[in-house]
């Protein structure tokens, strides 16, 4: 790459790779399911905008994000069809919901008051999907709550209710006794409604691991999220998948040094170097997304070897042991996150390094590093 802006540091997103793992999802569902593919938070860091056209191109016809700007962004972009807003409709967004065809989440009685009133106001009915909280303690109706809104809600005539939906908490457990119970009380929710007369079209509940782990037979689609972007849901699933990296992180060497056995190198010195040593210095920090935690651990590729950090990651640079590599040079490529002659290292061994999640670990790559994309 020689056309940068500010500096040879950057993500290749593989977008037949996405394309594998979408396929990968859909083996799971039946031919009355369907997926709604989760492009919330720049498609987990990959970018909504080029991924949502391209799962449009595939046939996926549902989509959904976190918040009323992601859709909108989105629908300018040309994404046309369902987008289910997870975040619901904060006050005063009711009339852009209108305008762009989109479909909150419903999570409370003052937003279902507040878009029939607008629905009323532009002669039109609002589609929503109505959120239950099925054990996940978060947001949405609970058993009672429901019980006691049904009437009323039926009387909120600028409603259309396609949806319904819940969200699984503990589905990465496969062991877990929780998700049956959540299933159970999901089921017995969409049987209040039904009876209620209501009947969407759309129930989902499962995720990732739902989608891949769960008999969810009363499901109409599903919302797959971590697996598009090659991560697994949680480690029982690394036998059920077959998932690719989507995300490379990359950057250049910038400084190649020569440096005598005892140098200290980055903050703190809390790297010495035990005999003489050949750092490379790249132009990527924490302020990129790579976590300061893999100070003195984190590995790279370079020339078809692994390497380790040297010293504490710094907010704009890190450096790498590269004393093995032969013919080593400025200018190099180096792989931080993903794939590189035929070395890997995955988002989900940055996970458990990190003691996190591979989710975090592709939204946190920032948002000045910019994305190419490879499709072939």
């Amino acid at each position: 790459m020689s056309d940068f802006v500010d500096r040879p540091t950057w993500v290749d997103v593989d977008v037949d790779a996405f394309r594998h793992n979408l396929e990968q999802a859909r083996k799971f569902c039946s031919l009355q399911q369907r997926l709604l593919a989760v492009i919330k938070a720049d498609a987990y860091g990959h970018g909504a905008l080029k991924l949502g056209l391209a799962l449009q191109r595939w046939g996926i016809k549902d989509f959904a994000v976190a918040t009323l700007g992601e859709a909108v962004a989105l629908r300018e972009a040309g994404v046309a069809g369902s987008l289910l807003v997870l975040g619901g409709c904060f006050p005063g967004q009711e009339e852009t919901f209108i305008d762009f065809q989109l479909q909150p989440a419903l999570l409370d009685v003052d937003t279902a008051e507040r878009l029939n009133r607008a629905g009323r106001k532009r002669n039109c009915q609002v589609e929503v999907h109505l959120k239950v909280d099925s054990g996940m303690g978060r947001v949405g109706f609970r058993t009672k709550q429901l019980a006691s809104f049904l009437p009323q809600l039926r009387g909120l005539t600028h409603l259309n209710i396609v949806g319904f939906m819940s969200h699984l908490a503990c589905a990465d457990d496969l062991d877990s006794v929780v998700t049956d119970q959540q299933y159970a009380n999901f089921k017995d929710m969409l049987e209040m409604v039904r009876s209620a007369g209501i009947s969407p079209r759309d129930i989902h509940l499962g995720n990732s691991a739902g989608l891949a782990g769960w008999e969810l037979t009363e499901c109409t689609m599903f919302r797959p999220g971590i697996m598009l972007y090659g991560g697994l849901p949680g480690p029982a699933f690394a036998d059920r998948l077959d998932l690719k990296p989507v995300m490379h992180l990359r950057t250049r060497i910038a400084q190649l040094r020569s440096l005598p056995g005892g140098t200290a190198i980055s903050y703190g010195h809390t790297f010495v170097a035990n005999s003489n040593i050949k750092v490379a210095v790249l132009p990527i920090g924490y302020a990129d997304g790579y976590n300061r935690l893999f100070s003195n651990c984190g590995r790279a590729i370079v020339r078809g070897q692994e390497v380790r950090i040297v010293g504490r990651v710094c907010m704009d640079w890190i450096m790498i042991d590269v004393t093995s590599v032969s013919d080593v040079a400025v200018g190099d490529c180096v792989t931080l996150l993903g794939e590189a002659d035929g070395l890997s290292i995955l988002g989900d061994e940055w996970a458990q390094q990190l003691n996190t999640i591979s989710y975090e670990v592709f939204c946190r790559i920032g948002s000045r590093v910019p994305r190419r994309y490879l499709e072939s």
